[in-house]
C-alpha cells in the first residue's frame, strides 16, 4: 500500500502551522488530505495536540471511519472530511479548527464583512452558516448535512462549535483558514468600536481577492508559514 509520504509530511506541516497561529484546541481540531487512490483521507491521529504532529502521527481514513494506514487513534468527527471530500470533487484539503474568533463571529450571528484585506479571500459566496447542530459531527449524516451547507464555498462557520475550511489542496485549505480567522478578528475589532463601519463593494472585493490571493500567494504563504514553524516537540 502507498501510504504517500508526502501527503502525511503536509497534513503533519499544516497541524503544526494551525497551532502557531492560534487554532490550537489542547487535542481536538484535525486537519486532512485526500488520498489520490480515493480510498478515503489522510487525518492528523486523536489524542495528540496540533502542534505535536509529525508525519508518523497521521493515518488513511476510508469513508466508513476504518483506519486503513498509519494506526493510531481515529478522530470521531472524520465523517466532515470524508463527506466534503464526497461531495465535492475539487477538494483536496479539508482543515476543521476551532478558531477563537471565527467561532466568536459566528456566535454573534453577524455577516462576514471585508472591512480589511482578509474577508475578500472569500468572495464571492461569502461563508455560509452551518446551524442544524452545534454538537460533534459523528455521522455520515451529519457529514452530507455540513457538505451541503458548505456548498461551492471555500469555508463554513459551523455556529457555536468552529469552522470547515477547504481548498483543491491542503496547502491552500491552511491558509484560509487562517486568513479566515484574522478577517473575523479584524471586524469583531472593528465593530468593537462602535460607528458606521465600511467595507469592501461585491465588485471592489473581488478585484481584491484577485490582487491579493490570486496566483502563486496563497502557496507562497504557505511557504512563508512553513520557514516560520519550530522544530515539532515529539
Amino acid at each position: 500500500m502507498n501510504d504517500y509520504p508526502e501527503l502525511r509530511e503536509t497534513v503533519a506541516l499544516s497541524s503544526r502551522i494551525m497551532a502557531e497561529s492560534g487554532s490550537g484546541d489542547f487535542i481536538w481540531g484535525h486537519v486532512s488530505a485526500r488520498d489520490p487512490e480515493g480510498r478515503g483521507a489522510w487525518l492528523k491521529q486523536a489524542s495528540w495536540g496540533l502542534e505535536e504532529i509529525s508525519p508518523e502521527r497521521v493515518h488513511l481514513v476510508s469513508p466508513e471511519g476504518e483506519v486503513l494506514a498509519g494506526g493510531g487513534q481515529r478522530h470521531s468527527e472524520y465523517p466532515i472530511h470524508t463527506e466534503i471530500m464526497a461531495a465535492r470533487p475539487d477538494v483536496g484539503g479539508v482543515v476543521h479548527v476551532h478558531s477563537r474568533y471565527s467561532v466568536a463571529l459566528a456566535a454573534a450571528g453577524v455577516e462576514l464583512r471585508p472591512v480589511s484585506h482578509e474577508a475578500n479571500y472569500f468572495a464571492p459566496l461569502g461563508v455560509p452558516r452551518f446551524t442544524r447542530t452545534a454538537d460533534l459531527i459523528l455521522t455520515a449524516e451529519l457529514g452530507r448535512s455540513v457538505a451541503s451547507a458548505l456548498g461551492q464555498a471555500e469555508a463554513l462557520f459551523l455556529v457555536n462549535h468552529g469552522v470547515a475550511v477547504v481548498g483543491p489542496d491542503l496547502q491552500t485549505a491552511t491558509v484560509a483558514a487562517i486568513v479566515l480567522d484574522r478577517a473575523c478578528r479584524q471586524q469583531l475589532l472593528t465593530q468593537g468600536y462602535g460607528g458606521e463601519p465600511s467595507w469592501s463593494d461585491p465588485e471592489e472585493s473581488l478585484a481584491k481577492r484577485e490582487h491579493i490571493y490570486g496566483g502563486r500567494a496563497r502557496h507562497q504563504v504557505w511557504d512563508y508559514l512553513v520557514r516560520r514553524l519550530p522544530e515539532v516537540g515529539i
